[in-house]
């Protein structure tokens, strides 16, 4: 087949979480199962930096944004897996210091950047070859493809994917204007909703198929307590949407040979992970020991369970005397919290608000257990790199967590991680408090450890299921 992905995120070039890991793993492992792949993304600042063979093609889309005309570059590139990119330049759009907004908010004129490059991913399918038959579209921000596609009448099959539900692309009814699409679009049946333009409702409706990223989160999203509002439009389209759950590069996130790690292991051999332990402490300044190391990489937000960690921190884990580890930014309420938890036990936690990519592994490779309570999770992806290196994760059971964790039954010993069901701080302590009684047990532990390393989490079964969506999308 012949597919162009198209999205607002792709790492190492452009990444807020991980629909950026996504589509560094996906296209390139569908193209290793001999399908022609290629990407198309805005061009960011810092691309050109991050791609060395970007180059500019003599293309040039012409496109009209309301009552303006304006152009746009396409520029070429490859990236380490082989895939075929192509960046859209519109500095007055893309150049900038980030890809939505600030921590003041998201950017003023988000709709007009994100429509036109919406209009330049259609434009662009036309000139490349070879002819794409499938548009593999990513969250709101390629959410108008569909209707661009069905509108013009092309030979186009347009799959969307739902990365998180909760982010929607809603804009006031006057940017409807910017789309360039007959007035009778902008309806219950095309992007209107509740008197606003929707790119993520336009594409529900107007795709061929739908996927998100977890079996558990396609179920969720249909009840409106995940919804988000749009639970009625996807009953209303449940026979086209599948749940497939994203993979683990493993390649990128391998014990044995990650060169972010202080030492390199195994589930045959885990003597190396005690080493990564000690040099983790070190990183954040904490004396070595034997008590417990919780370890987070994430967004500071309510969603990925803050609220809960709040009220455990310090009754759980810190008066026990077990310690703690953030890697991430986000909420400055959350961030004001944790870097004055850091003062207020210097001795126990180590925070870094931030990102940092080596440290990011580190704390995956190092933290004895990792805490990962969202309130709500499509997928998620940090707890796949904790069953790989063999850190236990401690999950609320929702979403792709719900599907990825087999919960530890303490009478057969068998599970990979720590579940709760509630989302509550009692429900997070409890699991806690089972996870610190297996620590107690290091046969347990182990067993426990190579458990989650041992299973099986490749992107080659997802893109098969992948093949089978783009299938049904073509038969319709």
């Amino acid at each position: 087949m012949n597919i162009l992905f198209a999205a607002s995120e792709m790492s190492p070039y452009a990444k807020t979480g991980g629909l950026g890991d996504v589509l560094a793993a996906l296209p390139a492992a569908l193209r290793a199962r001999g399908h022609s792949v290629s990407v198309v993304l805005p061009l960011y600042r810092g691309v050109r930096e991050k791609l060395p063979n970007l180059k500019p093609s003599s293309l040039f889309l012409n496109l009209t944004l309301n009552r303006e005309q304006l152009s746009a570059r396409v520029w070429e590139g490859v990236s380490e897996s082989g895939v075929h990119l192509f960046f859209i330049e519109r500095d007055e759009f893309y150049d900038r210091s980030h890809l939505y907004g600030t921590q003041t908010g998201d950017y003023a004129d988000n709709a007009a950047r994100f429509i036109f490059f919406n209009k330049a991913v259609v434009e662009l399918a036309r000139y490349i070859q070879p002819t794409p038959e499938i548009l593999h579209l990513h969250d709101w921000q390629t959410g108008l493809v569909p209707a661009i596609v069905r509108s013009k009448q092309y030979a186009l099959k347009t799959i969307f994917t739902i990365h998180n539900l909760a982010f929607q692309g809603s804009f006031w009814a006057f940017d409807f204007d910017l789309t360039n699409l007959p007035g009778e679009y902008f309806s219950p049946p095309g992007v209107e909703f509740f008197g606003r333009l929707n790119l993520m409702k336009a594409a529900l409706l107007l795709s061929h198929q739908i996927t998100t990223v977890s079996p558990s989160y396609a179920q969720e999203i249909q009840t409106p307590a995940y919804g988000c509002s749009l639970d009625g439009v996807l009953r209303q389209n449940h026979h086209k949407l599948t749940g497939i759950l994203n993979g683990v590069d493993c390649d990128l996130w391998d014990p044995q040979h990650d060169h972010f790690l202080a030492a390199p292991y195994s589930a045959e051999q885990l003597k190396g992970k005690a080493e990564n332990k000690k040099a983790l402490l070190n990183s954040f300044h904490l004396p070595s020991g034997n008590s417990p190391l919780f370890g987070m990489v994430s967004r500071l937000t309510t969603q990925k369970g803050f609220d809960l960690i709040q009220q455990t921190i310090e009754d759980s884990l810190l008066n026990i005397g077990a310690k703690f580890v953030l890697l991430g930014s986000g909420d400055p309420y959350f961030e004001a919290y944790f870097t004055n938890l850091a003062k207020k036990y210097p001795k126990q936690v180590g925070v870094k608000i931030g990102f940092d990519e080596g440290l990011a592994h580190l704390i995956e490779a190092g933290s004895d257990f990792f805490l990962m309570p969202s309130q709500f999770e499509p997928c998620g992806l940090n707890q796949l790199y904790s069953l790989r290196y063999g850190t236990p994760p401690i999950v609320h059971n929702t979403g792709g967590l719900a599907d990825s964790v087999e919960d530890y039954n303490e009478d057969t010993g068998t599970g990979t991680g720590f579940k709760f069901s509630w989302y509550e701080a009692g429900g997070l302590r409890q699991a806690i408090q089972r996870a610190l009684k297996v620590y107690a047990q290091p046969k347990a532990l182990a067993t426990l450890r190579h458990s989650g390393m041992t299973q099986s989490f490749s992107w080659d079964a997802s893109a098969a299921e992948y093949e089978k969506v783009y299938t049904a999308a073509l038969k319709s």
